[in-house]
């Protein structure tokens, strides 16, 4: 029933800002889950870039806590992604999802957008 979607530039420069916004629906990003980026790069796995809860709440990953920021907007039911000072590593299909909330963090997931392509090039 909850359907994510993913939308913003599919093509950023080297060093400056990528932005994604995740439009939820079947759901309100106040419930008690973590509402989450998760990105692949070519060749390599997936990978969990951070959250936020139903409270405001965020985690990240330690490898790009200093880089990324993810905020919401309850109003329209939506939240965002900020990655700042991107290279060509950060290519990489990235993926909005909602993960089970525990007392700690976030756990599994169980629904995810379809996906978006950023390439990351000058």
């Amino acid at each position: 029933q909850v359907q994510l979607q993913e939308s913003g530039p599919g093509l950023v420069k080297p060093s400056q800002t990528l932005s994604l916004t995740c439009t939820v629906s079947g759901g309100s990003i106040t419930t008690n889950n973590c509402w989450s980026w998760i990105r692949q790069p070519p060749g390599k796995g997936l990978e969990w870039m951070g959250a936020v809860r139903f409270n405001g709440n965020t985690y990240y990953n330690p490898s790009l806590d200093s880089r990324t920021s993810i905020s919401r907007d309850t109003s329209k039911n939506l939240f965002t992604l900020q990655l700042t000072s991107v290279t060509p590593e950060d290519t990489a299909v990235y993926y909005c999802a909602r993960l089970q909330a525990g007392p700690d963090g976030c756990t599994e997931f169980d629904y995810w957008g379809q996906g978006t392509q950023v390439t990351v090039s000058s």
